[in-house]
């Protein structure tokens, strides 16, 4: 069954044009003394980068500043956003407000960008107060509104709070979210309300209180909230200003800095990650065992997506065998130690992470006081002691193991849960002969096959951490490089595991060097 958004978007593409990227820039050529380019993303989106000459109109607050921005309702107006979705529903309001000829461009700032088109980067966006010279029809359109949505004051919205399992709803921008919220409230833009309401709101039986800076937004968004069927809403008066006033608590969340905003973008605007998920990020730590095929491309990864601390095990220096697949290293670093190399490397992609390196080899000795700094681990080393250990101390510690390997053209990988599927032990209980687990040396390896199954398990660690997805526990995906092909099989805990069955005690790390050989 078509959600509401669905159909209210198919409702617009009937209603309003859209046009393409080329052709905007076609009018603007010709035409462009007639014609206002309207961005209504929000701040922290203007600020990348915006159509040349684009006047900056936030979703969130276009009633309330339309018409002195864009004095001439004569005039043409195309609106765009990032993907060509909420300059749709903004259309529909401009439309609404008197503006008779009002375009949509198609795929947004991304697909102008994208085709080569010309953009500038503006030094700022500006900060618009609610209450302040609200148009007088609007002005009329909010005392309707009053007559139908519920105002209540801070107090009284703080016993709702208290007593009834009302949800708050901060629809401010995120820039706004950062000077503080109310505890426990869920971050739905008005720009995004539509787009995000289902999903964030995920009951509509629900009660929810809904709140803004001075209760202006809070009023339009509770109005488009019922419209989309959420019955009980309510609107803080005066909204976060008169409630951080009136003393009532307020939390500030952990947030990105700007520049982590502008580099984890597209992190952004992903529902199962958003600001909350890439906070996460930043907060996890994850240490990945070794930093050769396989830790390279998962560690690179890492670092990329802003987990906030890396680990990195190793105490070899770089071969120049190894460049063939191990791509945190570069000719230039051939005998340098592999954690140095690796820092330098990570450090570089990505300024605002913590590269940790230790240079050790692991052992049963110190274990337990590697794993106990870190949330998740990556296993991509090419040894069985190691690979038995890894998995000992993850039992021992009841941390996620991201287990990866290779071997010529085919790879594998999947997640040893402690408590939540099998371990290591319980497909493998003992290693093999050493005749029977030749080396990457000896046997060779395809050397971009490591990147599929590195990133494979950055995938994974970071599902883990943001606790989305379903996550490789209990499952074994394999990879086929010569056949191109993806298989999945089943792995069943073992009851009667020697480490991980249900009340045993750890019996111990066991030093399997003499039995594999390395």
């Amino acid at each position: 069954m078509p959600s509401v958004k669905d159909e209210w978007l198919r409702k617009l593409r009937g209603e309003i044009p859209e046009i393409t990227p080329e052709e905007v820039r076609r009018i603007l050529e010709t035409n462009g003394a007639d014609v206002l380019v309207v961005d209504v993303r929000e701040s922290d989106e203007y600020r990348q980068g915006s159509l040349p000459g684009a006047r900056h109109l936030a979703r969130g607050y276009l009633e309330l500043v339309a018409r002195e921005e864009l004095p001439r309702a004569d005039l043409k107006v195309i609106a765009y956003c990032a993907g060509g979705v909420r300059s749709l529903f903004a259309a529909d309001t401009l439309r609404k407000l008197g503006f008779k000829d009002v375009l949509s461009m198609a795929g947004g700032y991304a697909r102008w960008k994208q085709n080569g088109h010309p953009f500038e980067v503006p030094r700022g966006a500006a900060r618009r107060a609610e209450t302040g010279g609200v148009p007088a029809a609007l002005a009329e359109r909010l005392q309707g509104l009053r007559s139908e949505i519920q105002e209540v004051p801070p107090l009284e919205a703080r016993t709702l709070l208290a007593s009834r399992g009302v949800l708050p709803v901060d629809v401010r921008e995120a820039d706004e979210l950062r000077q503080g919220r109310l505890a426990g409230a869920i971050h739905l833009p008005r720009g995004f309300l539509e787009l995000q309401a289902e999903q964030k709101l995920s009951d509509p039986a629900r009660s929810y209180l809904v709140y803004s800076s001075e209760g202006v937004r809070s009023l339009l968004a509770a109005e488009t909230l019922k419209r989309m069927g959420f019955a009980n809403v309510v609107s803080l008066a005066g909204g976060y200003l008169r409630w951080e006033r009136e003393g009532c608590p307020v939390e500030v969340p952990e947030t990105l800095t700007d520049r982590e905003r502008e580099r984890y973008m597209r992190h952004l605007t992903i529902d199962e990650v958003g600001e909350a998920g890439q906070v996460k990020l930043k907060r996890s730590r994850v240490l990945c065992i070794g930093a050769g095929g396989l830790g390279s491309p998962a560690a690179y990864y890492l670092a990329a997506a802003g987990v906030g601390t890396v680990g990195i095990v190793d105490y070899d220096v770089v071969d120049r065998s190894n460049l063939q697949r191990q791509i945190l290293h570069s000719d230039d670093r051939v005998g340098m130690r592999k954690t140095e190399s690796a820092r330098q490397t990570l450090s570089t992609l990505n300024p605002d992470i913590r590269v940790v390196t230790h240079e050790v080899r692991l052992t049963s000795a110190n274990v337990d006081d590697l794993f106990a700094q870190y949330d998740v681990i990556l296993d991509g080393c090419d040894n069985f002691p190691t690979r038995y250990l890894v998995n000992d101390g993850c039992v021992k510690h009841r941390k996620p193991n991201v287990h990866g390997s290779i071997y010529r053209f085919e790879g594998q990988v999947t997640v040893f849960w402690p408590g939540r599927g099998p371990c290591y032990r319980c497909l493998y209980p003992e290693p093999p002969p050493p005749e029977m687990a030749p080396s990457c040396a000896e046997a060779g390896v395809l050397g971009v096959l490591p990147g599929v199954i590195g990133v494979l398990e950055a995938i994974e660690a970071i599902k883990i951490i943001l606790g989305k997805g379903d996550v490789l526990t209990g499952r074994l995906l394999t990879y086929d490089a010569l056949e191109t092909r993806f298989r999945e099989l089943k792995l069943r805990r073992n009851p009667g595991c020697s480490y991980c069955a249900e009340g045993r005690a750890f019996p111990g790390y066991v030093d399997y060097a003499m039995f594999c050989r390395v």
